[in-house]
């Protein structure tokens, strides 16, 4: 088993690659650098093993199917995940490694947000999307994170081998963080600088596509990880929608001891009935929910470093 492993996810980025594997080779000389080429076209590879990188590959396309090769097949006390744009300086690295070995952090969250990242990032749309996801995920989930789509962040044993990988995409980084405030893991934030990508560097993250798939990350996994209130919600919309439109046939049966709208009031009945059925349904998930998170401490205790 390693102690420190750096593993970098990587595609097309020749243009940057070796500075980045000699720059956290130089913070952490005792770490293992890993890089996992995922069928680029350029001398990524190649390079990367010619800085002192241990190259190995991942040919099923996406960020996420290229974390889940790395967390399956690597053993590390701590794991430091970063990407191979040279956005992100390796002189955090040591202070994160610190939070975990020392610290008892399951995973550190290298904070772009709170530092240069709304300068020196020139998409706009990234901006706002950023914000809106952590915004997002701290209401729902109940969580402090600052930044929840860095590509920088150190991760625990324990944190990595319990962590079940579904994305094949960049809703990965949105996984990992609900995943955390879910599983209640020890989880700190370290501001980092962000640096825009270097000439003849290209971003691989679609703004508008990329985007919508982690919106819909985020109500899959509310569903599953919060599902009475997922349920609940669509019960209370159901029961709001039915007394909404069953409340005048009532007061006009009230009024004049008649019901002239029959197909308005059995419309309304079903609909209430559908909300009984969400609420009732958000009951039992929400109990076989909490026997899950028993099972889940029952098997982190016997997880072995």
């Amino acid at each position: 088993m390693d102690r420190i492993a750096v593993l970098i996810p990587c595609y097309n980025e020749e243009a940057s690659i070796e500075k980045v594997v000699k720059d956290f080779h130089a913070v952490l000389p005792d770490a293992v650098i890993y890089v996992y080429d995922n069928n680029s076209t350029d001398r990524t590879a190649e390079i990367a093993e010619g800085a002192g990188a241990v190259v190995r590959h991942e040919y099923l396309q996406g960020k996420g199917n290229v974390m889940r090769r790395m967390f399956y097949e690597i053993e590390a006390e701590c794991y430091i995940i970063t990407d191979g744009d040279d956005t992100y300086p390796a002189e955090y690295a040591p202070q994160m490694v610190e939070r975990v070995l020392s610290h008892n952090a399951d995973m550190v969250v290298g904070d772009r947000l709170s530092s240069t990242y709304f300068t020196e990032n020139k998409r706009p749309f990234h901006n706002l999307g950023n914000s809106m996801v952590r915004f997002l995920i701290n209401l729902l989930f109940h969580g402090e994170i600052k930044d929840i789509m860095t590509g920088y962040r150190a991760f625990s044993y324990r944190f990595i081998k319990t962590f079940p990988v579904l994305s094949k995409g960049f809703e990965i980084e949105t996984e990992m963080s609900i995943h955390a405030i879910d599983k209640n893991m020890q989880v700190e934030n370290i501001v980092v600088d962000y640096r825009d990508r270097a000439e003849g560097s290209v971003s691989k993250l679609n703004t508008y596509s990329d985007g919508f798939k982690v919106l819909r990350t985020i109500l899959r996994l509310y569903k599953n990880y919060h599902p009475f209130g997922f349920f609940g919600i669509i019960a209370a919309a159901l029961f709001a929608l039915a007394v909404g439109f069953a409340l005048p046939v009532f007061i006009e049966f009230a009024k004049t001891g008649m019901v002239p709208r029959f197909p308005t009031l059995i419309v309304c009945g079903f609909v209430f009935l559908a909300g009984l059925i969400c609420f009732f349904s958000g009951i039992i998930l929400s109990s076989l929910r909490q026997k899950e998170k028993q099972e889940f401490e029952r098997d982190l205790m016997g997880l072995k470093r």
